[in-house]
């Protein structure tokens, strides 16, 4: 089924919920820090709140939708998103900010795990994946302006004024999934299921080699992804000496090359086919992390010898995870949203491990977070070579 262009737009202005809530307070790491006590590595560990947030709310929000359909859980979710977010703008120290960010994260994450089951309700396959990735062509504007949108607003008012941006993203998206969204799961297909036999139904689906290696795959890719989100501030602003609106071209230019892989893997799919497409893209992020590595600790190039490598990974990764995601959802059709929602529960898990590590090692140069990031390329490669022998996805 072809999706309408409408309902693209819609799926796609959801799913942006991610960078909206990191990419545009990434440049005001420094200040927020100072606002917050200046604890040290305070930045990073409300970057690690809103992950573990998310790790917790795609459990709850998979189940939701699966059992009451894709509407209602995503209006609660988005409200509850823009009410936290407006508790971040006003927290007075970083133990309120960041209990307001978990909340943020767990209201968020219907808008991660929700468009995904959307997806899978209307596609499977290679139809899915293209799908997913003009998900990620809407998305494009949102990563590559977010965070110089955020260096503009630091320039001229309070940090604070990004997390009220972020509760008016928040209303805004309730009010158009009110207004707009169809419920693409019908009534007899809902799951009601009580405790026991929803964890069995994540064991199950955890369980299965194909949802396994895709999933880790992709959740270890994304690790690597928040790796960067958390340590690039310090690396570019602090060790770089970059502005705050010049960190956000950078990192604008970065995202440029991950939504540029995304619309690329449209082309490669239908000339190599989905199990090439994904080894290629596994391998092309190990190389690139290896490159990063390398550079991080000779300091070859210095900021240009970082920035490339970088685009490397960014690239591959926008190839890796439409593909991971489709082929860790194919074969779970009637229960795309637990499928969805485990698959996001391993990837913030891991990106709340990245997030907090990249801070406690932080040692003023780009070593702690090359390092990690070539560590989840490398599981991400291993996960790839251990996945079925059959096609990714189904076509």
């Amino acid at each position: 089924m072809k999706a309408p262009l409408w309902l693209t737009l819609l799926l796609g202005f959801l799913t942006a919920v991610g960078p909206v809530s990191t990419d545009m307070y990434l440049p005001a790491f420094p200040q927020i820090q100072i606002a917050l006590g200046n604890v040290a590595g305070a930045a990073q560990i409300t970057l690690a709140a809103w992950f573990a947030g998310l790790a917790v709310g795609q459990l709850t929000q998979g189940t939701l939708a699966d059992r009451y359909g894709r509407r209602m859980p995503l209006i609660l979710g988005t409200a509850l998103y823009a009410l936290a977010s407006a508790g971040c703008a006003l927290a007075p120290d970083l133990l309120v900010f960041s209990l307001c960010r978990v909340l943020a994260a767990i209201g968020g994450s219907a808008s991660m795990v929700v468009p995904r089951a959307v997806v899978r309700d209307l596609a499977d396959g290679p139809d899915a994946a293209r799908l997913l990735a003009r998900l990620m062509l809407v998305m494009a504007v949102v990563p590559i302006l977010a965070p110089a949108l955020g260096g503009a607003v630091i320039a001229f008012a309070s940090w604070r004024v990004i997390f009220w941006a972020a509760c008016i993203y928040g209303v805004l998206g309730t009010v158009l999934v009110w207004v707009w969204l169809p419920d693409t799961m019908p009534e007899n297909r809902r799951i009601k299921l009580g405790l026991g036999g929803i964890v069995s139904r994540y064991v199950a689906i955890g369980r299965e080699r194909g949802f396994a290696t895709h999933a880790l795959a992709g959740g270890l890719g994304m690790a690597g992804l928040f790796a960067y989100l958390g340590g690039s501030p310090a690396v570019f602003i602090e060790q770089y000496h970059v502005s705050p609106s010049h960190y956000g071209m950078i990192f604008g230019l970065n995202a440029a090359g991950f939504i540029g892989g995304s619309q690329l893997n449209a082309r490669l799919l239908a000339r190599l086919g989905a199990a090439r497409v994904l080894r290629l893209a596994a391998r092309g992020l190990l190389l690139a992390a290896m490159v990063l590595t390398l550079d991080a600790w000779t300091g070859f190039g210095g900021l240009v010898g970082l920035m490339a490598p970088l685009f490397g990974c960014l690239a591959s990764l926008g190839i890796l995870l439409p593909n991971t995601t489709v082929g860790a959802l194919s074969r779970h059709a009637g229960q795309a949203a637990s499928a969805s929602a485990l698959m996001g529960t391993w990837q913030f898990v891991f990106g709340a491990i990245t997030g907090t590590l990249v801070g406690l090692f932080a040692d003023g140069t780009a070593r702690p977070m090359a390092a990690l990031i070539l560590f989840c390329a490398l599981g991400a490669a291993i996960a790839d070579r251990f996945r079925p022998k059959s096609l990714v996805m189904r076509a």
